[in-house]
């Protein structure tokens, strides 16, 4: 029994359509969510004073 068990679960090799959608939709979420603390005016200061402190 816990034999056919193992070869079941291993014969699943990837992400199904579903799963590759819902990773998608992850990854698209949390680039957007990135792309607006990016743009935000607090870290876009703190960004050029740490490029400005760099280039010094």
């Amino acid at each position: 029994m816990l034999r056919k068990l193992r070869t079941r679960l291993r014969g699943d090799a990837g992400m199904n359509t579903a799963e590759y959608a819902v990773g998608t939709l992850a990854a698209v979420a949390f680039a957007g969510l990135l792309l607006k603390v990016l743009t935000s005016g607090n870290v876009q200061a703190a960004l050029t004073a740490v490029i400005d402190r760099a280039l010094k």
